[in-house]
């Protein structure tokens, strides 16, 4: 249980539950939240996120990205103790949980008056499957041609916080989409953090990261692009949708110190074990930037 545990890489979990929160504050300001929904929201991203870090440690202990000269931490497969027969055992049990936990949170959210929402989310839920089984694993998967930030853009962002307020709302607004960008661009900051931990022994894998197509240099350089985007994207939201008169509007700026010490680490850190901390740290501080986001609101 130790090891399935580790494998299950719960410290990706506040990431990835920023999104759902942000969505969820964003529809509370409007009197629509739901706890019910919010939970089923959680459980199923708790699923989704679990298949996506059981699939990567399959995935890259096939291709090679997990190999004896990895400097990050070692993964199950790779180290031996979970078999890749085991974790592919696992990758379909987390497959049928998300899948059940979605058509759950579609039926809380919708009922049976809305079909055609069920239908188009539920084709949204198996795309979240399929993509995070497909980032490392299968035949030509995408994060080894450097689209892994995309979808983590697209994922942990846009869809991640507008399908959350759909959920609660069952409708889109313009606004949603510069708290959806701050939210995807500090995601893809963690890929990138990972990445460029991982350079050396990616390229020798095959596998083209940005990092590794841009080399150290202009990935740092991307790197504060995505930080910056994301704090810029927040205040721009502040400035023009929030209607409070008061200081506490301005809260999520305490969080923005957290993201400069982040880029100012990536920028002068060099080996693997210096690097690593910093993942976690992102990670946390997207959460508090989140948190921080709807207290202001």
């Amino acid at each position: 249980m130790k090891e399935w545990l580790k494998a299950f890489r719960l410290r990706t979990l506040p990431l990835a539950f920023s999104s759902i929160f942000m969505g969820a504050f964003l529809a509370h300001i409007e009197g629509l939240f739901n706890l019910s929904i919010l939970v089923m929201c959680l459980i199923t991203t708790l699923f989704l996120q679990v298949l996506s870090n059981l699939a990567n440690d399959y995935g890259d202990s096939i291709h090679g990205a997990d190999s004896v000269e990895r400097e990050g931490p070692k993964r199950a497969v790779q180290s031996g103790v979970i078999t890749s027969q085991q974790m592919k055992t696992a990758i379909v049990i987390f497959s049928v949980l998300s899948f059940v936990s979605g058509v759950s949170l579609l039926y809380l959210s919708f009922g049976l008056n809305n079909l055609l929402s069920v239908f188009v989310w539920m084709c949204v839920g198996l795309l979240c499957i399929a993509a995070a089984i497909k980032y490392t694993a299968g035949k030509n998967p995408y994060g080894y041609a450097g689209l892994g930030d995309v979808a983590v853009f697209l994922f942990f962002g846009i869809i991640g916080v507008c399908g959350t307020y759909y959920m609660f709302a069952q409708q889109f607004t313009i606004q949603l989409l510069l708290p959806s960008i701050a939210c995807g661009v500090f995601a893809t900051g963690v890929l990138n953090v990972n990445n460029i931990r991982d350079i050396e022994s990616d390229e020798k894998a095959g596998k083209r990261s940005i990092p590794v197509r841009l080399g150290r240099s202009n990935a740092i350089k991307y790197h504060w692009s995505l930080l910056l985007i994301g704090l810029i994207a927040s205040v721009l939201y502040i400035q023009l949708y929030s209607t409070s008169l008061s200081w506490n509007k301005y809260l999520l700026l305490i969080s923005f110190p957290f993201f400069i010490w982040n880029g100012v680490a990536i920028s002068t850190k060099n080996t693997a074990a210096q690097i690593d901390p910093y993942l976690k740290q992102l990670a946390l501080s997207t959460l508090l930037f989140v948190i921080l986001f709807g207290l202001s609101l």
